[in-house]
């Protein structure tokens, strides 16, 4: 939202004065003059206060008209962890079976309220919120490996079994003995231009590439864990490492097809019309009469429009590239700026651009 609160403003101004690293992705300030907006740490020269406008999310600065800066690159570093998150997170993952207290923040030199405010923002929960789950995630795995739960439970912190068993069972959805024969579904986070992205994966291939933004996130988190009767755990495997790379090459330009394994989650009906996403062409659109017509059931224009809603598996599954008839950007699960961004970008980087008509929509 658009902040109007004098205070936080003055505040917030004064970061970007002093190139604060501490609020990167906690603000975006458009620059009414140049129409561009950045992150707290820009480099460029500071504009006068009357002359700027500060956002709590980048979607907020592109709606409103801003262009993203070509100096700070607000879109995409701006969701790349400050220092002191990294630092957070990293005393985490050292300490995964203790509590780390705002205190013991403050003794690392961190701010707690700095903290609570990236993790709000990015991760949708509280930092000790992360904390419970990465514990839970730590005894969700030696549990796997056949550890004895009573060992489990004191070992985490926990000062009674009863206890143990409440959170994991609020968290993963099942009793720590219920839960030993569920699958695992990797999860990662990563940043790209277009803001900052959540990748899942299961043994098989990629089952979830989302903006973290997206509503109703925390439902397909949901959907993917009853259907795979699996908990999400954070962690990386091979598919996840391959997404990561191939996306930085398709951001970069270099890269028009993916070749990362793919394990989606949906119906046979669902599946087919993902596959007839794959059908269309690096740089080009088709519209969903035409999408219905190719996949040879053209009286079920809403049926496959609602399937291309459903997809998980945003980009390398390029749902992004079905229009309107006429030629309209339409429904997009990221938002339509994201998905003008990715059109225009595939335009650009089209290896058969001389060959192809311009898109009406450009």
């Amino acid at each position: 939202m658009k902040i109007t609160d004098s205070n936080q403003i003055a505040t917030y101004y004064k970061a970007l004065v002093n190139k604060d690293e501490r609020f990167v992705g906690i603000f975006f300030v458009g620059v009414k003059t140049t129409s561009i907006f950045c992150i707290a740490n820009c480099r460029a020269r500071k504009p006068k206060l009357e002359n700027v406008v500060f956002y709590s999310t980048f979607k907020e600065a592109l709606n409103e008209g801003f262009r993203p800066c070509k100096i700070c690159k607000p879109t995409q570093n701006a969701n790349q962890a400050p220092k002191e998150i990294e630092k957070a997170i990293e005393l985490v993952k050292v300490n995964p079976k203790e509590k780390i207290s705002d205190y013991c923040l403050k003794e690392n030199g961190i701010s707690a309220k700095v903290v609570r405010q990236w993790f709000k923002k990015h991760y949708g929960m509280t930092f000790h919120a992360y904390q419970r789950l990465y514990r839970i995630n730590t005894a969700f795995q030696e549990l796997k490996q056949g550890k004895p739960t009573t060992q489990t439970a004191f070992e985490m912190g926990y000062e009674s079994l009863s206890g143990f068993g409440y959170t994991f069972k609020k968290t993963m959805g099942k009793s720590p003995m219920s839960s030993k024969e569920k699958a695992t579904i990797l999860m990662s986070r990563l940043t790209t231009p277009l803001g900052a992205m959540f990748v899942c994966a299961t043994e098989k291939g990629i089952c979830l590439l989302e903006f973290s933004d997206r509503k109703m996130l925390e439902t397909e988190f949901a959907d993917l864990q009853k259907r795979q009767n699996a908990v999400i755990l954070t962690g990386e495997n091979r598919h996840i490492t391959q997404a990561k790379k191939e996306l930085e090459e398709y951001f970069e330009g270099k890269r028009t097809n993916f070749e990362v394994a793919l394990d989606p989650v949906g119906t046979d009906f669902q599946k087919s019309v993902w596959e007839g996403l794959h059908q269309i062409e690096y740089g080009k659109t088709r519209s969903y009469q035409e999408q219905s017509e190719h996949l040879g059931n053209p009286k079920a224009i809403r049926a496959i429009a609602s399937a291309n809603g459903m997809n998980k598996i945003s980009i390398i599954i390029p749902c992004h590239r079905v229009i309107g008839k006429d030629g309209k950007l339409t429904g997009y699960g990221g938002g339509l700026e994201r998905k003008k961004w990715l059109l225009l970008h595939e335009n650009k980087y089209n290896p058969n651009k001389e060959n192809q008509k311009e898109p009406s929509l450009f």
